[in-house]
């Protein structure tokens, strides 16, 4: 397909409406105005045009008749009980001006076949010059002929050129149209009303705002959907819950031995030639804790925290405050709208959030010895930036750190990243990684407002 041929396609694409209701609308507005107008043209093709041509004909016949009626009597008394006469039986009032001519104006229409019809019937049946004016009296024609005695004015009544039907007809077509249409867009909008939930309903529980079943409405392939993202939710939540539940059980149970090496590490005599092993065998022991409880942080996700509204301003300086008193050099760099009140507020879940910036910092402590913490509105979403001047990570590998255990080399379990990310992307952000101003990495968090 030429690019000629693409283009139309795409305007009536991006012509057509986006949601569900105004296409559904469309779908039934269409072919409804199409009906309409099928039937005003055979109407106004067949019927209309019909009336409107005998209509003309029995108006021109009858001043034709008059004019040869004019033309057998010249005496003026004789014409003026002619004319008298065509007022009482044919409802014209026709006058003469004696000696007078046309004027040079071009006759008034209107739009429509009676003025066309009365053009070719004057034409037929008196076939001499004449002018219509359809538009200066509401409630007549006025045609002037011109003939032999000067110019005959004629006043046609309006009523009997056309017939008022054709108003009433395009009348009901418009009334019908819009009570469909209204009809159509209270019944559709039901419909969409109970999809827009449970939109609202999957987006809520996938950014961990628990907010129960949804109640089916709607279509019944609506409710069914409904009630199988219902079922749905019950299994997540099952599945779960068995999940840190079972680990948290493992980690019971591996806790248990090393607290046993814990104490006997810490009863062993305090000989000088064993301190050296004793305070590694320490260390590990520590370590396995450390990964222990990363595993079980990463199983449980901080699923049970409920979102609110919470000043992320303030709970970076905590952060900030906290990454300090760990020894960490970290630098806060927040513009000043977001430290005036109400402050920066984003709708998160507290302690998630702080766990996933912090992972990051720590991360950044790992690898370098400057960090710098920073925030941002931008649009409808708050961006925090944790830059730090190490030796950054390629990018080719800037993805793959973010899959569980591949980050662990310098001292973490290898699921700091991967926690973070989690808990963003249940936020309905995103965790992005790049080059920082500083040289090393840039860790580019976002929320929705």
């Amino acid at each position: 397909m030429t690019l000629s041929a693409l283009a139309p396609a795409r305007l009536v694409k991006q012509a057509l409406p986006r949601s569900l209701l105004g296409r559904s609308l469309l779908i039934i507005l269409l072919p409804l105005i199409l009906v309409q107008a099928v039937a005003l043209q055979i109407f106004y093709g067949t019927h209309l045009e019909l009336v409107s041509r005998r209509f003309a004909a029995a108006i021109a016949g009858e001043i034709g008749f008059t004019l040869d009626l004019l033309r057998r009597a010249p005496d003026p008394a004789d014409q003026q009980w002619i004319l008298d006469e065509a007022r009482r039986q044919f409802e014209l009032a026709i006058r003469i001006r004696p000696g007078a001519t046309l004027s040079s104006h071009k006759s008034r229409n209107i739009p429509g076949p009676m003025d066309d019809d009365l053009a070719e019937s004057l034409q037929e049946k008196v076939g001499l010059p004449f002018r219509m004016d359809w538009t200066s009296d509401p409630q007549s024609v006025l045609v002037d002929v011109q003939f032999w005695g000067g110019v005959l004015e004629v006043e046609a009544p309006r009523k009997r050129l056309y017939t008022s039907t054709i108003y009433l007809f395009v009348l009901w077509l418009v009334g019908t149209s819009i009570l469909l249409f209204v009809i159509a867009a209270l019944f559709m909008r039901n419909q969409v009303r109970a999809i827009r939930r449970l939109a609202r309903a999957a987006e809520a529980f996938g950014m961990g705002r628990d907010q129960g079943p949804i109640k089916p409405e709607g279509a019944l392939e609506v409710r069914q959907a409904a009630t199988a993202f219902n079922r749905m939710q019950e299994r997540i939540r099952r599945f779960l819950s068995q999940r840190t539940e079972m680990l948290a059980g493992v980690s019971h149970d591996l806790r248990t031995p090393l607290t046993r090496l814990r104490l006997a590490l810490a009863m062993l005599p305090a000989r000088a030639e064993l301190a050296g092993d004793v305070a590694e065998m320490t260390a590990d022991v520590e370590e396995m804790e450390r990964m222990i409880g990363g595993y079980l942080a990463f199983a449980r996700g901080e699923g049970s925290e409920q979102a609110q509204p919470t000043d992320l301003a303030q709970m970076l300086e905590e952060i900030t405050a906290g990454a300090r008193r760990a020894g960490a050099l970290v630098k806060l760099s927040l513009p000043a709208e977001c430290r005036s009140p109400p402050g920066l507020i984003v709708h998160l879940r507290p302690d998630a959030a702080r766990r996933a910036i912090t992972n990051l910092i720590d991360n950044a402590r790992r690898h370098a010895r400057h960090i710098t913490l920073g925030a941002a509105s931008q649009g409808g979403r708050v961006v925090v930036t944790v830059d730090d001047d190490g030796p950054g990570i390629p990018a080719p590998r800037r993805e793959s750190v973010f899959r569980p255990f591949e980050s662990g080399a310098a001292g973490g379990t290898g699921l700091g990243l991967t926690i973070a990310r989690d808990i963003v992307r249940a936020h309905g952000g995103d965790i992005t990684l790049a080059t920082s101003p500083a040289g090393g990495l840039r860790a580019r968090v976002t929320f929705p407002i």
